[in-house]
């Protein structure tokens, strides 16, 4: 009897697991569109160029597709770090307040990191910061 019970035990763990895994794959597969929210943790870098020291954003979140022709960038899951592109002081300002913590970006365009300097697996060049009301 006893056996009989740790081999169902067994059995419903192993299901569980398959689930989560079924689970988390579908969320990895979900592909981001433009307008899409984007949440995670925000990080900031520091880097130069042209001799000049700029600051640069990371965006860490869970794995997402990117649509066609970006693909995976070259992922199984999809990219987990997104660079943070700044066109302004303004929205340097905006983003320096939520370094180390957890905030939403609404994306308007992204696609996969090619260049050798990019630390991040995709590069968000068009964002908005999402209010929590």
């Amino acid at each position: 009897m006893r056996s009989e019970f740790g081999k169902r035990c067994v059995l419903a763990a192993a299901v569980l697991v398959l689930f989560d895994a079924g689970a988390f794959s579908a969320r990895a597969q979900q592909a981001i569109q433009n307008g899409d929210v984007l949440t995670g943790q925000l990080n900031a870098m520091r880097s130069r160029a042209n001799g000049k020291r700029i600051n640069t954003f990371q965006l860490v979140s869970e794995p997402r597709r990117l649509p066609p022709p970006n693909g995976l960038c070259g992922l199984e899951t999809g990219p987990e770090t997104f660079q943070i592109v700044t066109s302004s002081d303004a929205q340097v300002a905006q983003l320096k307040g939520f370094i180390g913590k957890e905030v939403s970006l609404k994306i308007d365009e992204v696609r996969c990191a090619e260049d050798a300097g990019q630390m991040s697996e995709a590069v968000v060049t068009k964002w908005s910061v999402m209010t929590k009301h």
